[in-house]
């Protein structure tokens, strides 16, 4: 069976860095493409970033580009969101999904069939 596990959140004050972690199991990762989404108390989820089953295509939110960026190590089957230069508008529960199907692009946000419980993020001084 398919499971995603995120890790790497946390309390960080603004300006500062955090790098999560998406480890897959029952599929190998860098096989799909896969998303990070967030959301916020309050708000509805939100798309941060994702990247294609070739790595040929990487998306980013207008809010995240220039400060997060994704990334993979298919050694580890672990897809990666580095964040810095974190905001306190950054602070949300972020999830990591992947399509059952293969994509050689971006999906769209209907498109994601199995996501992970969240990790924390807050940032705050």
């Amino acid at each position: 069976q398919v499971q995603l596990v995120e890790s790497g959140g946390g309390l960080v004050q603004p300006g500062g860095s955090l790098r999560l972690s998406c480890v897959g199991s029952g599929l190998t990762l860098d096989d799909y493409a896969l998303g990070w989404f967030r959301q916020a108390p309050g708000k509805k989820r939100e798309g941060v970033s994702c990247i294609s089953s070739t790595d040929r295509v990487t998306s980013y939110a207008d809010s995240a580009e220039g400060r997060f960026t994704i990334s993979r190590d298919k050694s580890k089957n672990t897809v990666y969101l580095q964040m810095n230069s974190l905001k306190p508008e950054d602070t949300a529960v972020y999830y990591c999904a992947t399509p059952r199907l293969k994509y050689g692009r971006c999906p769209s946000p209907d498109e994601y069939d199995y996501w992970g419980q969240g990790t924390q993020v807050t940032v705050s001084s």
